[in-house]
């Protein structure tokens, strides 16, 4: 059992992925910061509301009482999701295409050159062919 367990954990992709978790949460705890500390403030300065979680809209209930809007709140997430997407892209993904496109150049494979899959109707075509090929002719009484 604890061999197992072992074999588990040292695995590649597990400590690929532990290791990812672990930057992905600092990354975000970094760009969160940023957006936090310099975007959302001025974009507040943009609408006038000081900082953008302070923005929010009130709409009053049936009851008599009022709901809040948390519209600052909502549109900071989503450029804080932005900008996470944005900064893993230019600084984590396309360089490492760029990378591999090298790799693959220095390697003398092209696109043209890959293998080409067949489609699933020729895939269909060969399998109608084998089976006619293989059956065999009724027998007559």
């Amino acid at each position: 059992m604890i061999k197992g367990f072992k074999d588990f954990i040292m695995r590649g992709n597990v400590i690929d992925l532990a290791v990812a978790v672990v930057i992905g949460a600092a990354f975000t705890a970094i760009v969160g910061t940023f957006v936090e500390g310099l975007i959302n403030p001025l974009i507040g300065v943009i609408f006038q509301v000081g900082d953008l979680s302070a923005w929010t809209i009130d709409v009053p209930t049936l009851s008599g009482g009022v709901s809040t809007f948390l519209i600052g709140s909502i549109i900071g997430a989503l450029i804080n999701f932005v900008a996470v997407a944005a900064i893993v892209y230019f600084v984590f993904v396309l360089p490492m295409n760029h990378f591999k496109e090298r790799q693959a150049a220095k390697a003398g494979v092209t696109e043209a050159e890959e293998e080409k899959l067949p489609t699933e109707q020729e895939i269909l075509i060969q399998i109608r062919d084998l089976l006619e090929r293989d059956a065999t002719p009724p027998t007559t009484r």
